[in-house]
């Protein structure tokens, strides 16, 4: 639990001091923000910064600080040195300077920033890129919810669930952000947040023994990998290089999280919220990962799932390993499960409702705002005003559309939403990519200091390019030729990077 606690202390402090040195660097000032000068009663709309920073955290954590958090428990201590290092030297940073560069360039979406710092060719690509990450967001968020709800409620159909959620996202998406967004975010966000500090709590209460980063670093997992887990199922398919650091994105640093600051920088009242807002509500994302990623590490490897997981239960897996000999028991928990059975175990019936928020209104939620997302980029490319509803259709119908056709190749086929899934989590990191070296250029050109983002855009670079040659979602090359393949394209970008910064110093 002490490095757990060191790990708190951290993040808290992040915020404190570097969060303030970065606010520092971008300097916010007196200028009126989109939300003042641009106000429209739809998308431009000045609302109370409590609430703003409510409805971000809700939009960039949905379900993932917990359940990417959840699924890198598996690699060990490892996982709360990503979560702290990540969150406050890529991810709070990468949060505050897309909503800060939206914000000074009237609410500007990501493609178009993208546009403005790495060229017009570059944003026709995150355009349609973007777009497609988005809308495969909110198919996703769609599904999963719906397969939840039902196994709450077997009485009501898988598709009438899904057309329950989808008929929201359509009126979420189209009415205006302080209608349905505005109202009931700030809800869910305050069941999440709740959730996660009752579980903080318990863990004070229990002081469970845990992986420590000074003795267990080195391990995958603490008790035995081979039977627990099984090598050649886990470890080997999923190496901790690069697949730790896209299994925990939420936590830490997620591309996502810049197509949905653009949203909030435009109901902001000051520049100076900016810090709390972005760099605050990644800050407090990474704390409920680090506090899920320690639950769950108690759950795994030092028997804590035998307190919360009824004894039926128990005996249904052990059933089912008779005819699976390579499985162990707990590698049927799924981290919904472990979410459920953690709340309902220590939280008791109250625990269980905030699990149903949780694992159903969270992803619902990161579900609406990625196809409103969606709907604003299309609409900037387009040039369509959004005042009227009737130009707000233009944009939502084709979009829309083609959603319910990805949904149902997905829902038809047996594997889809693990495909969409994997796609999902590469095509998250490698737009965090594009926008650490938009951010990157930007301090470059505004002659301040670069290495904050440099730093982080090479390590990202070199983890999303690592994972297509090594996945076995991807090229699956042996790891000697795919590993040096990873690093060359890392050494590519610094070398482009280190050109175009001669060039530019050239010309100012």
């Amino acid at each position: 639990m002490l490095s757990f606690l060191l790990s708190l202390v951290a993040l808290i402090l992040g915020y404190l001091i570097y969060g303030k040195f970065v606010e520092r660097v971008v300097a916010p000032d007196d200028r009126p923000t989109p939300a003042v000068a641009m106000a429209d009663g739809v998308d431009y709309i000045v609302l109370p910064t409590w609430k703003v920073f409510m409805i971000q955290f809700l939009n960039i954590a949905g379900t993932g600080p917990i359940f990417g958090a959840i699924m890198g428990a598996w690699y060990g201590p490892k996982a709360y040195l990503w979560i702290v290092l990540g969150c406050i030297f890529a991810g709070a940073m990468h949060d505050f300077f897309s909503g800060m560069l939206s914000i000074r360039n009237g609410g500007a979406n990501l493609p178009e920033l993208i546009g403005k710092y790495l060229g017009k060719a570059t944003k026709g690509v995150m355009l349609v890129f973007s777009v497609f990450l988005l809308v495969m967001v909110g198919v996703v968020f769609v599904y999963s919810p719906a397969l939840l709800l039902k196994s709450l409620v077997p009485s009501v159909g898988l598709i009438t669930w899904v057309i329950v959620i989808f008929l929201y996202y359509i009126l979420a998406t189209m009415l205006p952000i302080d209608k349905i967004i505005g109202r009931f975010y700030p809800i869910f966000a305050f069941s999440l947040l709740f959730m996660a500090a009752s579980i903080l709590l318990i863990l004070f209460i229990k002081w469970p023994a845990i992986p420590e980063l000074w003795s267990d670093l080195s391990a995958a997992n603490l008790n035995d990998p081979q039977s627990l887990l099984g090598t050649e199922s886990f470890i080997a398919k999923n190496p901790i290089f690069p697949c730790l650091f896209l299994t925990i994105a939420c936590g830490a640093i997620s591309g996502f999280h810049a197509t949905q600051s653009p949203l909030m920088a435009r109901c902001l009242k000051d520049e100076r919220l900016a810090r709390p807002v972005f760099y605050g509500s990644m800050i407090t994302e990474g704390l409920v990962a680090l506090i899920w990623a320690s639950a769950s590490a108690y759950f795994f490897y030092y028997g804590g799932w035998r307190e919360v997981v009824p004894a039926d239960v128990i005996a249904q897996f052990n059933d089912q390993l008779k005819g699976e000999g390579s499985k162990t028991l707990i590698q049927f928990f799924t981290a919904p499960n472990v979410v459920q059975y953690v709340c309902a175990g220590w939280l008791g019936l109250f625990g269980g409702v905030l699990a149903v928020l949780g694992v159903v209104a969270a992803p619902i939620t990161s579900g609406d705002t990625a196809f409103r997302s969606a709907r604003l980029i299309i609409a900037s490319a387009l040039n369509v005003n959004q005042r009227t509803i009737v130009k707000r259709l233009y944009i939502a119908l084709p979009m829309f559309a083609a959603s319910i056709l990805l949904l149902i190749w997905q829902m038809e086929n047996p594997d889809g939403f693990n495909t969409i899934w994997q796609y999902f989590g590469w095509g998250n990191q490698t737009l965090s990519v594009f926008t650490l070296w938009a951010i990157t250029v930007y301090l470059v050109r505004e002659k301040k200091p670069y290495i904050i983002s440099l730093i982080p855009a090479l390590f990202m670079t070199s983890v999303c390019s690592t994972f297509i040659f090594v996945s076995p979602q991807a090229m699956y090359l042996n790891p000697s030729i795919g590993y040096p393949l990873g690093a060359l394209c890392t050494v590519i970008a610094l070398i482009w990077f280190c050109v175009w910064y001669r060039k530019e110093r050239n010309i100012q």
